[in-house]
């Protein structure tokens, strides 16, 4: 039968891009397909980086430049079925929607996961009312493609500064970029309470590297375009795939229809509609989905499809967020720099206060996240926070809550629960008269008893480091909603934009969706690259991880799967 292409990809982001850029390595074709518009990079050779991105906190933070805008394509969202139909409507952890998805806002941090990460439940043991599971892959059988994806993009950090790290067959490509003022400070507080505070993984140049130039530390990475496209994830593997001549990038395509043949068995293509809203037709050998781990569940099930188990859209996990602030009586220059230069992993490795706490909670283990050392929000949000007035320009000159602020974020671990769900809003349609996707989310109380034990470890390492006050807080809340919390401009909703599980990976196909080459079970051509494949969340940042998946995939079913690597010596 003559197709289109031999690989058809839904979404441009990391797994999109890290799944063509391998295809087309090996001499296969590909057509991507991506509903948002194209501000990366262009589409004719040499695809050179476009230059629209800009230190401009209105126009990614505030207008939506990146997409989705929510009034055309809302999500909604509740705790759980007490709250009726949903709770909300609009922004729910929405992932920019343009060419190179996730990857373009991301302040590119990668790092791996760990060992046990891998077997949390032969590890640790399982969880009342969670259903942890270890992966069907081990650590080793990744190792090879994290080595891989980080020379790909490009990844700055010291191999030998995190001691929590699991083994590695070499060094990072770059050595770290230059450290943040305000993290020199809480890396030594954080040392001087025991903890092991190292250079984040970054995935920005910290010197020329595969045609980029080194980061200029202007600050704008976390919800920003890099404007000198220093951040590597995705733009360097999209201008590879781009490069070898095989590769369509068609922006502005929205994918309504995964088409099947009769049996419902193969996936034959998909059908889109353009810019202009006309219906298009693609027919493919292979199918990728690619739209990240909300909106992949969303379109099967939309689609009615890969769903025998029941599971599709279950499992859903984020990183509930415990957020540590402190005051301090000098400035930190927060806003300069590469917006998290430190991380600390003490907390995903439980101690024996941890055991204490969990214990003492009555359950089994408790774990929590990477902490990083990060700083406040932008001007105009803080801006925002003043009240009008006399005292307004004071206030900011002063800059009492951006400049004197330090924030640890701990990422925390989620445990699965079949109960967080993605599925269709029942009644809200997005500006394409299809569901909207609606996530059912509670966290579980592992998550509370881990934030509760950890928090003020962080604030006394803030004092530590000068504050003169420090709070904790958490996205989404854990407690009642308060009127307080709907103030909040971290909203109600988990404000991670780390989305995960809804197609958890397994050998079993009545209690998982994928195996463990990412093909679904029910579809045998159709294949997953996001973070929907995840069984766990861990409490590390998944960019890298969904990447080194999509690239295991790619190789595995271009039947060129990467050597294995080995444990170094010693």
């Amino acid at each position: 039968m003559t197709v289109d292409a031999r690989v058809v990809i839904v979404g441009s982001g990391p797994g999109g891009a890290t799944f063509a850029e391998a295809i087309t390595r090996f001499g296969w074709d590909c057509i991507m397909l991506e509903k948002g518009r194209n501000h990366l990079l262009e589409r004719e050779p040499p695809y050179a980086p476009k230059t629209v991105f800009s230190n401009d906190e209105i126009k990614f933070v505030h207008r939506h430049v990146l997409g989705p805008d929510p009034l055309l394509e809302p999500r909604t969202y509740r705790r759980d079925e007490d709250d009726g139909e949903r709770l909300l409507v609009g922004d729910v952890n929405n992932l920019p929607s343009t060419v190179g998805g996730g990857g373009v806002h991301a302040d590119s941090k990668l790092p791996r996961f760990r060992e046990e990460d891998f077997r949390l439940r032969t590890t640790y043991g399982p969880v009342e009312g969670a259903a942890v599971e270890d992966w069907p892959i081990s650590y080793d059988d990744l190792e090879p493609y994290y080595a891989e994806v980080e020379r790909s993009i490009g990844v700055a950090g010291d191999h030998t500064a995190n001691p929590f790290a699991s083994w590695r067959s070499g060094p990072y490509p770059m050595p770290p970029g230059p450290d943040m003022y305000g993290a020199t400070l809480s890396t030594a507080a954080a040392e001087r309470l025991g903890l092991h505070p190292y250079p984040a993984p970054t995935g920005a140049n910290s010197v020329p590297y595969d045609g980029r130039p080194a980061c200029n530390n202007c600050g704008f990475c976390g919800l920003y375009g890099c404007p000198i496209h220093a951040k590597g994830d995705p733009i360097a593997m999209l201008r590879r795939a781009l490069q070898t001549g095989r590769c369509q990038l068609r922006p502005e395509c929205v994918v309504t229809d995964i088409l099947v043949d009769r049996r419902r068995r193969r996936a034959t293509g998909l059908r889109y509609l353009d810019a202009a809203g006309d219906s298009h037709t693609i027919t493919a050998e292979f199918v990728v989905l690619a739209g990240g781990a909300f909106e992949t569940p969303r379109l099967l099930l939309h689609n009615g499809l890969a769903n025998s188990s029941g599971l599709v859209g279950r499992h859903l996990m984020y990183h509930v967020q415990t957020l540590s602030v402190g005051g301090f009586p000098f400035r930190l220059h927060g806003h300069r720099g590469r917006s998290v230069t430190h991380l600390h992993d003490d907390h995903l490795v439980p101690d024996r206060e941890a055991r204490r706490a969990a214990r003492e909670a009555g359950l089994p283990w408790i774990r929590g996240g990477i902490v990083e050392h990060g700083a406040a929000a932008g001007p105009v949000l803080e801006a925002k926070t003043y009240q009008p007035g006399p005292g307004h320009n004071p206030s900011m000159y002063h800059s009492d809550l951006r400049d004197r602020l330090w924030v640890f974020t701990m990422q925390g671990e989620d445990l699965p629960q079949p109960t967080n769900r993605v599925d269709l809003d029942p009644a809200i349609r997005d500006v394409w008269g299809r569901p909207a996707g609606r996530a059912t989310y509670r966290p579980h109380r592992h998550e509370v008893v881990a934030s509760a034990h950890i928090a003020p470890i962080l604030e006394r390492v803030l004092l530590g480091a000068g504050a003169e006050w420090s709070f904790s807080t958490t996205s989404p809340p854990l407690g009642p909603i308060t009127a307080l919390d709907r103030q909040n401009p971290l909203g109600l909703a988990p404000a991670s934009k780390h989305v995960m599980g809804t197609c958890r990976m397994g050998d079993d196909p009545t209690t998982s969706v994928v195996d463990a080459q990412s093909r679904f079970h029910d579809i045998e051509n159709l294949l997953c690259a996001d973070s929907a494949v995840f069984v766990t969340s861990t409490g590390y940042g998944p960019t890298l991880t969904l990447a080194a998946l999509a690239l295991r995939a790619a190789c595995l079913l271009t039947g060129n799967p990467l050597p294995r690597t080995n444990r170094p010596a010693g």
